[in-house]
């Protein structure tokens, strides 16, 4: 068997693109499960026993991922393991069900989704989605920061989908297909404006599926935020990231800086710990880091120790010792 037979590689074109077509009959269901994974992160992939075609195209749009699925019904799985253990749960996926019926799992809601639908899944906690028929899917994988929202309120938001015979989705659903379908093919400016175009429908999208149709986040407020929380989780490792450091870097106030995390439930102190705290959670599950558990809170900006066991029991229930060796165990 031929090298290239044995692990799904994505063709270059002006992408990544993985297909079953040059592969043989019975190497396509392998080959297009892995394909589904690296692509979407660690899950549980069931699949047909035989696999007729399937193809995923991949785009940057700025930090975002313009993604393309075209397949055969399957069913996708992230359990609590996975997420413990995966490099994925940074992210969350805005998806257009643009053929076929689907079932979505997530946060104890359980929805059926036509085509049309738009619907956003979190990487961060557990999710089942099930595909029934030949289907397509037209998505965004973006970074969680990016919807600036807490994790009550991306709870809150997951598995509720936004049909197309509703205003928002009757502009949403077109426009995303559409944005997926050009990624690539802009300038890289514009994939940059673009991308800050999307973070701005998302987020009347969760202003909408909060309840709060109302709010008036301005765009460059928005924008100015989603650039912030980037720079923070760029410089977690420096111990000295403070929010007077970050309002220099951004040449604003350190009033305005405030202002602008008024609407995220912590304050720019408690949000740089909280991704602290995340990044310290991720790598201490991982069964190949062997580093200390000191040493990994060292790297992710904690000075202190004994500040960190009490911060990640705060926020874990545990302590660190504790959740490495149930990670491990699992």
């Amino acid at each position: 068997m031929s090298p290239e037979h044995r692990k799904p590689r994505p063709e270059q074109h002006s992408g990544s693109l993985f297909t079953t077509d040059s592969q043989p009959a019975h190497r396509r269901r392998d080959y297009w499960r892995e394909a589904l994974s690296r692509t979407f992160g660690a899950v549980h992939m069931a699949v047909p026993d035989e696999v007729h075609s399937g193809r995923i195209h991949t785009m940057p749009l700025g930090r975002l991922h313009a993604v393309t699925v075209d397949g055969d019904c399957l069913s996708a799985l992230r359990t609590r393991r996975l997420v413990a253990q995966g490099r994925e749960d940074d992210h969350v996926v805005v998806k257009l069900l643009d053929r076929g019926s689907a079932r979505l799992e997530q946060d104890g809601r359980e929805v059926h989704l036509q085509p049309g639908d738009v619907f956003l899944y979190d990487m961060a906690r557990p999710v089942k989605l099930t595909l029934h028929g030949r289907f397509r899917t037209k998505s965004l994988i973006l970074p969680r920061s990016v919807l600036g929202l807490g994790e009550s309120e991306v709870a809150r938001v997951t598995a509720t989908p936004v049909g197309r015979e509703t205003p928002l989705g009757g502009l949403l659903s077109p426009f995303l297909a559409g944005l997926v379908d050009g990624a690539g093919t802009y300038p890289p400016r514009t994939s940059e404006l673009m991308a800050r175009n999307v973070v701005e429908l998302l987020g009347a999208l969760t202003d909408e599926l909060l309840g709060r149709p109302d709010a008036d986040t301005p765009g460059g407020n928005r924008a100015m935020l989603m650039r912030i929380q980037e720079y923070i989780d760029r410089n977690l490792a420096d111990p000295d990231l403070s929010p007077q450091v970050i309002a220099q870097a951004h040449n604003i106030s350190l009033r305005y800086l405030h202002k602008l995390f008024e609407g995220e439930d912590a304050t720019v102190g408690r949000w740089i710990q909280r991704r602290r705290l995340d990044k310290c959670r991720r790598d201490l599950a991982r069964r190949a880091n062997i580093a200390s558990i000191a040493a990994v809170a060292h790297q992710w900006g904690f000075t202190s120790a004994a500040h960190f066991s009490r911060a990640f029991r705060a926020a874990y229930g545990m302590s660190p010792r504790e959740w490495r060796e149930s990670s491990v165990v699992q």
